[in-house]
């Protein structure tokens, strides 16, 4: 009982079981507690936010608690005197109720004797007022009957108007129909298509790990027949599947589970009852017969009532020409009153008492095999149309080489072109040379020569592509269907290129390219410019022997896979080719050349604005990120190796892939101002890690936008970040990654600094007359590289004060 409380009449009584008055849902009080949603019968409102309520689960006892009084209470003593409470302790507690008449509308409630005033001329009054009001009550027996009975049938209407009497799983009940008798099965070629698919991946498996040609013809040709074989189940399978409503019944079963999960909650994982849908069942049926038994009772009741008031109509029409005596209209009335009530108290307890513990269980039974039922075919579902995708690429792509296999004619032929280029340059070079040291040559006959040796060169390039471009094709149709053409074709080198990503070409040689030396750069290995195509790429030499030259390559290969899954949006430097040299025990690598475009060079005599810095250093994350998702830690991030092309596309560098990420990471002692990049757990002997990474961007990030100001180092080596003058969102990113659990790369592309990019200010610049850190250096006469794609080696030529 919600805020319970009566008006009786009598001072001394107050109301604790008020009658129905209204049937509703509602939110109880926050102070009980529950703080949920309930069906409740109400007496009483007060005003807008107060009224009095009991569950409705409790309607039916409450009825027949009020019924019950207004029969006893008008014909049962009076109280006088003070009760003693302890005189009928043996009694059943249900003979100590007390009943009092509330005024407003004259029915008997249960209360509580609060005081009994012993006066006995108090007492006189009271028994005459009570023997007034129980002859009062007896004539209007029969108007209270009918308003008690009155307010059950309308209770009874409105359970009937909202359809409450459907209780009993009939959403369930039409879920299981439908997990049952319109489930999908599987497709009856989708088991013969698994088993000649899982025959074909092993012929394809026992093809590439052969090594004798001989016996690879045999395991070819029973690769073919399991092939068209292959073919044919899958055209039965595309075409079986082509029938079937998948995406339709998909969203059924999506739109079933939703709902039913909206109802009764998570499924559980409990051991599936394979007699859980019949026990449900039965259930159900057995629930709606009684439930129409019922309900046909109370109708045949309410008939009874209806036939006895229209016979009361005409007895007391007097112009009614229907002749009928006194007994035989009132006949049972009594009876027949008590029959409805009876009938409309069954109907509500059957319609609104919750169900008991073992009702629920066979629901969630049922419920929980239902979801699992759901699951299995939403399983189902998704393997069909993924086979279904497959087989219809597979079946659009093989269909071309079933009955011929492929050949190496037109790489050949590429590679034949290739020889004959690079012969007529070599001799166009030669005769270039021999006229240059002739003296009887012509400014004409030289500039036609470089002409044609340019051309020759441009040829040799294009080639190179086109050779770059068949081996991408060869090597797919190995990836795919034939596993074979390495083994058979062992001159064409398709593992070699294979193995490296795609980066390895054996076409092109160093002294055939127009390079111009980069003496300033090259402090240990040859490093020279030139251009590819018009455009600009650096060729970058390192030293190799037997046991670094395969793991210089895998590492490049690696990295080379990164980039060409992102490309352009990678946010790493190109790796173009990757060639070895045949006098020298060097391997070459080509990457893009972007003069005067790293940070430190950029900084040396342009320094970014805010904005700048922001655009070039999320891309710069997005780089690292990229690389920490392919397991690769870059180690040797510094200013010379981080670009800002066109001020505003960050890229990372390249890395010296001759060395292990360690020997880069302790090889890399790049400092800028007093700045240290290097991580304090790296100087502490333990291995490199994308963490390192993360703490190197986060230093050069700081070493961006602190410009000239000063700034404190702790002991640990990491700068003094909370006193600077600075935005608190990048000082907040800073702090983040200069810590011990510093942020990762994706964490940082999406902090608020490259969200918000414009609320940040610019670092504060030079004033007229200061000069860099930088400039001071070159002042000294010492090479601070303000050029860029330098190799690791590199950096440890400069003086760790720069």
């Amino acid at each position: 009982m919600w805020r319970g409380r009566s008006g009786l009449r009598p001072a001394y009584a107050s109301s604790r079981w008020p009658a129905p008055a209204w049937f509703g849902f509602v939110v109880m009080d926050e102070n009980t507690g529950y703080n949920k949603v309930e069906d409740v019968v109400g007496c009483h409102v007060e005003d807008a936010v107060t009224f009095w309520a009991q569950n409705v689960s409790r309607n039916n006892d409450i009825l027949k608690l009020s019924h019950a009084l207004a029969e006893v209470c008008p014909q049962a003593n009076s109280v006088f005197g003070n009760p003693d409470f302890t005189k009928n302790a043996t009694v059943s507690s249900e003979l100590q109720i007390y009943g009092g008449c509330f005024s407003e509308d004259k029915c008997w409630y249960r209360c509580k004797v609060q005081q009994v005033i012993s006066d006995e001329k108090e007492e006189k009054e009271t028994s005459k007022e009570t023997l007034k009001h129980l002859e009062k009550t007896l004539h209007t027996y029969v108007g209270t009957k009918m308003r008690s009975l009155a307010a059950q049938v309308e209770v009874l209407k409105d359970v009937r108007h909202s359809n409450m009497n459907v209780h009993f799983g009939d959403n369930l009940f039409r879920a299981v129909k439908e997990v049952t008798e319109r489930c999908l099965i599987a497709p009856s070629s989708l088991g013969k298509l698994e088993k000649i698919w899982a025959e074909y991946n092993l012929a394809q498996e026992m093809i590439q790990l052969c090594k004798n040609v001989n016996e690879s013809d045999i395991l070819i040709l029973e690769r073919n027949e399991v092939q068209q074989n292959l073919y044919s189940a899958m055209e039965e399978f595309i075409l079986e599947v082509d029938e079937l409503p998948l995406s339709e019944r998909s969203t059924i079963l999506q739109e079933l589970s939703g709902s039913l999960e909206a109802i009764y909650g998570q499924a559980s994982e409990a051991d599936d009852s394979e007699e859980a849908f019949q026990q449900f069942f039965e259930w159900k049926q057995t629930k709606l017969e009684e439930f129409s038994r019922v309900r046909s009772g109370t109708n045949a009741s309410l008939q009874i009532l209806a036939t006895w008031f229209s016979g009361m109509i005409k007895f007391f029409d007097l112009t009614s020409e229907v002749s009928l005596k006194s007994e035989e209209v009132v006949g049972n009335v009594d009876e027949v009153l008590e029959k409805v009530e009876s009938d409309i108290c069954k109907e509500l307890e059957i319609s609104l008492v919750e169900h008991d513990e073992a009702d629920k269980e066979i629901i969630l039974n049922a419920y929980n095999k239902v979801i699992r039922k759901i699951r299995q075919e939403q399983h189902l579902i998704t393997v069909v149309q993924s086979k279904y995708l497959a087989s219809v690429e597979f079946k659009k792509q093989i269909v071309e080489w079933l009955n011929r296999s492929p050949n190496i004619d037109n790489l050949l032929s590429i590679k034949k072109t290739l020889k004959n280029v690079k012969a007529r340059l070599r001799w166009k070079l030669v005769e270039k040379s021999n006229l240059e040291e002739s003296d009887d040559y012509s400014e004409y006959e030289i500039t036609k020569i470089k002409e044609e040796i340019t051309g020759l060169r441009n040829s040799l390039i294009q080639e190179i592509y086109n050779e770059q471009e068949e081996y991408e094709r060869l090597s797919c149709l190995v990836q795919k269907w034939f596993p074979e053409l390495p083994l058979l074709h062992p001159e064409a080198g398709i593992l070699k290129y294979l193995n490296s990503g795609g980066l390895l070409t054996v076409s092109l040689e160093r002294d055939l390219l127009d390079a111009e030396p980069l003496k300033e750069l090259s402090m240990k290995h040859p490093l020279v410019c030139l251009e590819v195509q018009e455009q600009k790429v650096l060729l970058k030499g390192y030293s190799v022997d037997v046991s670094t030259e395969a793991k210089a390559i895998e590492r490049a290969a690696r990295y080379h896979r990164a980039w060409s899954e992102f490309k352009e949006k990678s946010g790493l430097l190109q790796l173009m080719f990757l060639f070895l040299c045949k006098s020298d025990p060097l391997v070459y690598l080509m990457v893009p050349y972007y003069p005067g475009a790293s940070v430190g060079a950029l900084q040396a005599s342009s320094p970014l604005t805010s904005e700048e810095i922001l655009k070039v250093m999320e891309g710069v994350a997005r780089g690292l990120h990229t690389l920490h998702k392919a397991n690769i830690v870059h180690g040797s991030l510094h200013t010379n190796n981080v670009f800002a092309v066109n001020r505003k596309q960050g890229i990372v560098g390249d890395f010296d892939f001759t060395k292990s990420v360690d020997q880069r990471a302790s090889a890399n002692s790049m400092v800028v101002g007093n700045l240290n990049l290097i991580s304090p757990e790296l100087r502490m002997g333990h291995l490199a890690s994308p963490s390192s990474d993360m703490y190197a961007y986060g230093c050069l990030l700081f070493w961006l936008f602190v410009g000239d100001q000063e700034f404190k180092i702790k002991e640990n080596g990491t700068p003094e970040v909370d006193e600077l003058n600075m935005d608190d969102k990048v000082k907040s990113l800073l702090l983040n990654l200069i810590c011990s659990n510093r942020m990762t790369a994706e964490q940082v592309l999406n902090d608020d600094c490259f969200l918000l990019p414009d609320v940040i200010p610019a670092p504060p610049q030079n004033e007229p007359g200061e000069e860099l850190e930088c400039e001071k250096t070159e002042e000294k006469g010492e090479d601070i590289i303000s050029s860029e794609n330098k190799t690791d080696e590199e950096e440890e030529e400069i003086d760790p004060s720069q």
